[in-house]
């Protein structure tokens, strides 16, 4: 499933750093700006503990857990809406991302030179935010526009609504607010779909921050919270240097006393990476036989045959039904057969909704 996220930022503020982290592809990573130019795309795998518990009672020829793409865009600076820089591209890039990773510094360090002088990560927020507004904006007018015409004859029910739609979002680019800040209703959303507009994709805030900042954060992290408080968006606390010290250790003992030293639970790349996965609106069910454990990724709220399409469109096109066993079931009994014998594998048709860590086995023709 081919669904990515777009980590975004001005330059040296750390987003190539915490890509290397968290994938093997390594973007080149230098103190000066248009250090990344071509969007570097990685394949990150999803840390689960399920699919580790699963395979210690399976015991499998091979585990395959879920994976979300991380693409590495170039970093922005003011007049991108009008190609500065590396504008075109840079907004090119974003648009084909399904979500955006929105890197902030929110450190200082004489040592790294910030594009604009010092730091300030609500300036640099606005000054990507302004960007994809005005982008957002020229996209409204022009469809404002077209679609104006086509609700004046009447012969377009849907074109009203869009006209409606449309201006509150006219309204709320103009005041400078992204378009994630307008709610609207389903059947709304239905008709704007096509609009694919920047700034109403689903965004992460991180906050790069020092050592000293990781757990509570600082000055700098709160002023980012009040700046965001009426977005609809998530703020996540990592510490970009600490991750690249703990990748450059080889074992996992090692990284485990590593972050113990320093108070923390697991590294702030699995955070960002499950925190990513739900941004994308994904959950994770399971396959487990000897051959193989795996993880499969599905978009939220998909039913049984469209989640058997993620194996294979056969499996989709001649469902007959899924066995479904729950993931604490699986855990509780240890096997499928013991949980078979217990009444706990249930059978499901074509209206079932698959819910996260169900271990599903699917039976089709074709």
């Amino acid at each position: 499933m081919a669904l990515q996220c777009g980590i975004v930022g001005l330059p040296n503020v750390g987003k190539s750093t915490l890509f290397n982290c968290l994938s093997n592809a390594k973007a080149q990573s230098a103190n000066f700006p248009f250090c990344t130019i071509e969007p570097n795309v990685g394949v990150i795998t999803v840390p689960d503990d399920r699919l580790i518990k699963l395979s210690d009672l399976v015991n499998p020829q091979r585990v395959q857990p879920a994976t979300v793409e991380i693409v590495d865009i170039a970093g922005l600076v003011k007049g991108a809406s009008k190609g500065e820089g590396l504008g075109n591209k840079f907004l090119s890039n974003i648009r084909e991302t399904d979500a955006i990773i929105h890197v902030l510094r929110c450190f200082e360090n004489d040592n790294i030179t910030h594009v604009d002088g010092n730091v300030d990560p609500v300036r640099d927020k606005e000054t990507i935010d302004t960007e994809l507004q005005l982008k957002d904006l020229e996209t409204v007018e022009a469809r404002l526009q077209k679609s104006a015409k086509i609700a004046q004859t009447g012969k377009d029910p849907k074109a009203k609504k869009l006209v409606e739609v449309l201006n509150r979002y006219k309204e709320a680019l103009e005041q400078g607010k992204s378009g994630r800040t307008v709610e609207l209703t389903e059947s709304e959303e239905e008709v704007t779909k096509d609009l694919y507009l920047l700034t109403t994709k689903p965004i992460l805030y991180v906050c790069n921050v020092d050592e000293a900042a990781v757990k509570e954060g600082n000055q700098y992290v709160d002023a980012v919270k009040e700046s965001v408080k009426d977005e609809n968006a998530e703020i996540l606390l990592i510490g970009a240097a600490i991750e690249a010290d703990i990748a450059e250790l080889e074992t996992y003992e090692e990284k485990q006393m590593f972050l113990e030293d320093l108070g923390l639970d697991q590294p702030g790349v699995n955070k960002l990476i499950q925190t990513a996965y739900r941004l994308l609106d994904l959950e994770t069910y399971f396959t487990a036989g000897e051959k193989e454990v795996r993880a499969w990724t599905y978009p939220k709220g998909s039913k049984a045959p469209q989640a058997a399409g993620v194996i294979h469109t056969d499996f989709e096109k001649g469902f007959i039904r899924a066995e479904v066993i729950k993931y604490n079931d699986y855990v509780d009994l240890g096997s499928e057969n013991a949980c078979k014998e217990a009444g706990k594998m249930n059978v499901e048709g074509k209206e079932y909704i698959v819910q996260d860590g169900d271990i599903m086995h699917f039976r089709f023709n074709v």
